[in-house]
């Protein structure tokens, strides 16, 4: 009985961090680019009191053993990169990427972070930039006089200036992808930096094999399914309202025994 009060201790802990993780999810249900968590579970060391075939008294092997669990633990937070859903927003520095890929941006101490989240800006010298002013890689600069800015499927981000009939290319988008997406560490601003387990960066031009498109004027929104993740909760929860149960019963089971007289 006391080992059923460690075990269902075990699973009321791990459905808090299950609730944790869908509730970071849910508020970021309208994060633009925002990639939904999923908790992995996985059981804890058993306890073998008899190794499946053990021979008996008769000399016979026993078919099965006697092992007692002691409960579970998480084993990851894993990122779901499915694609979210697309919005149409007509400003010309949003960008969706439509398939496999990164944006890569600049971070002040000089390393390199990537992104789902193209939801660009200007800043005061005319770069791209993201919200909170990191720039594009590679850079881009949109002059003070154009008029109007155009990007194609593959990256390239062309400008109409004043007294010039046809564009002028001002840059190229480039995009990042790894062999392992879930590796990456996130970062918080919609950002996410390479890790050992993600593996190297490999750039290409969008629209090379293997990588996704560009589409200017739309935005990849949450992935964040507000069903899916009401659903998730509502079990969680009853998950841990059972394992509360086992510690009430595992308790009122040594009351019990405590009370025996001789």
């Amino acid at each position: 009985m006391i080992g059923a009060l460690w075990t269902a201790a075990t699973g009321m802990g791990a459905q808090q961090t299950n609730i944790d993780v869908i509730s970071n999810n849910l508020a970021n249900v309208n994060t633009t680019g925002f990639k939904k968590s999923r908790v992995n579970f996985q059981d804890m060391m058993y306890q073998s009191l008899k190794q499946p075939g053990t021979p008996n008294a008769q000399g016979a092997q026993v078919p099965v053993g006697i092992e007692i669990g002691n409960g579970t633990r998480v084993s990851a937070t894993q990122k779901m990169f499915s694609k979210g859903s697309l919005m149409n927003t007509g400003n010309p520095l949003d960008i969706l990427i439509e398939g496999d890929g990164f944006f890569q941006i600049l971070l002040p101490d000089g390393t390199i972070a990537y992104t789902r989240d193209g939801s660009f800006k200007q800043d005061s010298d005319g770069r791209i930039v993201t919200s909170d002013g990191y720039p594009l890689q590679p850079e881009i600069y949109i002059p003070q006089d154009a008029t109007e800015i155009s990007i194609t499927s593959d990256g390239t981000v062309s400008v109409q200036i004043p007294g010039n009939n046809q564009p002028q290319q001002v840059g190229q988008i480039e995009l990042a992808r790894f062999s392992n997406p879930s590796g990456l560490s996130s970062i918080g601003r919609n950002l996410f930096v390479a890790t050992v387990a993600s593996g190297d960066p490999v750039i290409n031009n969008p629209g090379a094999a293997g990588y996704g498109t560009v589409v200017q004027q739309f935005l990849e929104m949450s992935n964040v399914q507000v069903v899916e993740e009401m659903v998730n909760m509502i079990a969680a929860q009853r998950a841990y309202e059972i394992n509360s149960k086992v510690i009430q019963a595992a308790d009122e089971m040594l009351g019990t025994a405590s009370q025996l007289r001789r």
